[in-house]
Parts: structure tokens; sequence; C-alpha cells
């Protein structure tokens, strides 16, 4: 069993910054690429940001240059600095983890946090 638990969300003023975190735990032999991805009421879930386990970054368009992304293997997290938020950032954000686990090493699985809010509202 692996486990997502993410934390940081809250409410902000536009302008602000919020900084959130997944940390990943269970039956883990790699954790691939991992990112944030958010749904707003009446919306698909969308990309917000994802990086490799060489640390290689893709944002989505709406959230570059003031998002940031980042991981600390060594704690299997990884974080989503926002700066600069917009009342259309409000949502709430998954985090995702591509992971093998030591009994099965060879596949794949995707697992997902439980969501946190993020609300940008003065």
């Amino acid at each position: 069993q692996v486990q997502l638990v993410e934390s940081g969300g809250g409410l902000v003023q536009p302008g602000g910054s919020l900084r959130l975190s997944c940390a990943a735990s269970g039956s883990i032999f790699t954790i691939n690429a991992m990112g944030w991805y958010r749904q707003a009421p009446g919306k698909e879930r969308e990309l917000v940001a994802t990086i490799t386990s060489g640390a290689k970054t893709n944002y989505g368009d709406s959230v570059k240059g003031r998002f940031t992304i980042s991981r600390d293997n060594a704690k299997n997290t990884v974080y989503l600095q926002m700066n600069s938020l917009k009342p259309e950032d409000t949502a709430v954000y998954y985090c995702n983890a591509n992971i093998t686990s030591p009994s099965s090493w060879y596949i794949e699985h995707a697992y997902w946090g439980q969501g946190t809010q993020v609300t940008v509202s003065s």
C-alpha cells in the first residue's frame, strides 16, 4: 500500500503565496515522476506541474513563471511553491506520483492524494 498525504492548502489573498507539500509513504521501491494537478468547480482536472526523478520540470501554461515544483527524494516528498496567486488559481490541488513497489519493481502505478483546497480571495 502507498499513501500520498498533501498539506499546505488554505485561504490566501490575491498576490499572496502558498507552499504545498505531498509526502509518499508505504511500500515504495522507486518514485518516478511526481506532479500536481488541480480541479476547479465545474471544470476538468488540469496539469499544474510535473517533475521527473532527475528533476526535469514541466508546467501548465497558466502557472508558468509563478509556480515552482521541486522534490526531496530522500523524503519522498514533492513541493509546489505558488507565488502571485490569482483568484483563478482557486481549486482542489491533487498530488500524483508514479511508484513501483518492491514486490513488483517492473510495474509502475499511479497514485493520487486526497486533495487540498486552495482558495484565493480577498
